[in-house]
């Protein structure tokens, strides 16, 4: 099922955002006693951020926050999606223990690995199975660290993929893999700003060659929802 939501303001994204989070992390609690999240960065820190701070109705200690990708950096660098959600999240909410993250000693390769196996100590299926991933999409239609062109696309074994040739720097990153992606209960893309105009309309009116779409129009979850949360300048071309 794949639902479109269209904002005038960014405020209304957000708010919108926050509902959706917590309806589907109550019923996550009521039905596991347990919500598992995925988080990108961009904007979506600053969303995040404003709409999770300060909430008495968060109950940080059944959340496990996990990253769709990150960057190979040190926490401290402004490169790393981690720091900026600790700066302006985490620190605030003293809630590192809910946050799943990468070790940034390790090699790509074994960056990678170590990330799926903290995964693994949480979801104990073939493929997990989050209860919501908070996706962006870049203009030219990457998500996550899924790039137009690259082998990556294609996986079908691993849950984590080591990325070590990003065109977008720093050129080292780990990103979750399609068949991730396409399992999660709820999975949505947040896209704010006439700049998307382009790359969504070309989401939602892609052909059926699979080697021509989009990243982001590889995102369809199985059986779970898809939502698309717009302000009214990235529907524009709708």
């Amino acid at each position: 099922m794949v639902i479109k939501n269209v904002f005038e303001s960014l405020d209304d994204v957000g708010s919108f955002l926050g509902s959706l989070i917590h309806r589907v992390a109550n019923d996550a609690i009521a039905r596991n006693n347990i919500f598992t999240l995925g988080v990108s960065g961009g904007s979506i820190v600053n969303f995040l951020s404003k709409q999770l701070q300060n909430n008495p109705n968060i109950e940080w200690s059944k959340w496990k926050v996990f990253f769709c990708d990150e960057r190979l950096t040190d926490f401290g660098n402004p490169e790393s999606t981690y720091g900026q959600y600790k700066a302006q999240l985490i620190e605030k909410e003293n809630c590192s223990d809910s946050w799943i993250t990468i070790d940034t000693s390790l090699s790509v390769e074994a960056c990678a690995a170590d990330y799926e196996n903290k995964m693994r100590k949480v979801f104990a299926s073939n493929w997990p199975e989050f209860d919501l991933l908070l996706l962006g999409m870049g203009p030219d239609g990457h998500t996550c660290s899924l790039f137009p062109g690259n082998q990556v696309l294609e996986e079908s074994a691993l849950w984590i993929a080591p990325i070590s040739n990003s065109p977008k720097p720093p050129p080292q990153r780990i990103t979750m893999t399609l068949p991730v992606l396409n399992n999660a209960r709820n999975v949505a893309f947040i896209c704010t700003g006439e700049n998307k105009a382009d790359m969504v309309k070309e989401v939602f009116t892609s052909g059926k060659v699979l080697k021509n779409l989009p990243p982001a129009a590889l995102v369809k979850p199985n059986l779970g929802t898809l939502h698309w949360i717009m302000d009214a300048g990235a529907a524009s071309k709708l």
